[in-house]
């Protein structure tokens, strides 16, 4: 089994951020047995158990036990990963979580069941509209968790800080953690300037509906596209080492709104023979049918539970151009339809 990696802007960042607090930069990094050079560029890859062992140095060096809250809070995700500053170039709101996972691989490893990670989705639930952090990386690391969302609502609260819309609303109205609460956890509501809710299902914060019709400050264009570019590069490297259906899922991930879903077209991209592509696949006991099906109904499942799309929209973004053989295909996957499956979600 390989070791979990994530990506060494984030202890970076860290360690930035704890020294910048006080604590000692040589024992930091000796207690967490990373190096300098480990921490020199921000996509490589360093063992997340060094990351989570710099939140215990760290919160000891610096005084300060809500290191975790206090870290997301002051640093922005643009400041660590190119991923962030392509969310930060999105032109809209909506767009912002479409783009976070699909370069989700630059920061964390795929899910335990070898799926593409998703850092961030919404879903309808209680009446509300919510931001859930489903990945297992926050369900298994409540440190972790609790970095990212504080993250997230301050990096928001600052993007849109002069939008009059935005001042009207409550950012976040209440936040749900699956965590049990900690030592410090009054500091939670000082952070997220709302309630805290410890011990719940889910990692969560419900937000106010109009904020997804918020379009964000303009960015050049041209920004945009050379910063995808570097990131396409840079997962084409990252996928490399990994099996031959994970590389398959981060193609298609990035191919199937297109409608361009067929072999021949993602062993291009992979720089493979159609036929070479079939012998790896076969290697590892699947066939390319099966991983764009499993991919396909993963991601509908998904899309529909959040309710953000309708079916037909749902057809479209999994890669199908009839919504009456994206039904049928969904009916073979699950046994229902697409929009009972929408129906019945929370």
């Amino acid at each position: 089994m390989s070791i979990p990696t994530i990506a060494a802007g984030y202890p970076r960042g860290l360690v930035d951020f704890a020294v910048s607090k006080g604590a000692d930069r040589a024992e930091l990094l000796a207690r967490a047995k990373l190096s300098e050079d480990a921490l020199a560029h921000q996509d490589r890859r360093v063992p997340l158990a060094r990351y989570l062992d710099l939140f215990s140095a760290g919160a000891d060096l610096t005084g300060i036990p809500a290191i975790s809250l206090e870290y997301g809070k002051a640093v922005r995700m643009q400041e660590i990963s190119i991923v962030g500053l392509i969310g930060e170039a999105c032109e809209s709101v909506l767009d912002v979580p479409v783009q976070i996972n699909r370069y989700a691989n630059l920061v964390v490893d795929e899910e335990p069941d070898g799926e593409p990670a998703i850092l961030m989705r919404g879903a309808a639930r209680d009446g509300g509209v919510w931001i859930e952090g489903p990945s297992a990386l926050f369900s298994d690391h409540p440190v972790i968790a609790e970095t990212e969302m504080a993250r997230l609502v301050w990096n928001t609260r600052t993007t849109f800080a002069n939008d009059p819309a935005f001042k009207e609303m409550r950012y976040p109205i209440v936040v749900h953690l699956k965590r049990k609460p900690p030592a410090y956890a009054a500091e939670y509501e000082r952070i997220f300037g709302a309630s805290v809710m410890f011990e719940r299902d889910w990692n969560a914060m419900q937000i106010d509906p109009r904020f997804l019709t918020l379009k964000q400050p303009p960015v050049n264009r041209y920004v945009f596209a050379v910063l995808n570019e570097r990131a396409d590069a840079l997962l084409e490297s990252f996928n490399e080492s990994k099996t031959t259906a994970g590389r398959v899922k981060s193609v298609l991930m990035r191919m199937l709104h297109t409608g361009e879903a067929s072999m021949d077209a993602v062993a291009e991209k992979l720089g493979q023979s159609r036929q070479t592509l079939y012998r790896n696949l076969k290697d590892e006991g699947v066939t390319y049918e099966q991983v764009l099906d499993d991919l396909r109904r993963k991601l509908a499942l998904d899309f529909l539970a959040a309710k953000k799309v309708s079916v037909n929209e749902t057809a479209y973004l999994v890669g199908f151009s009839d919504p009456a053989s994206f039904s049928r295909a969904f009916k073979r996957w699950t046994g229902k339809s697409p929009s009972e499956v929408r129906s019945s979600a929370h």
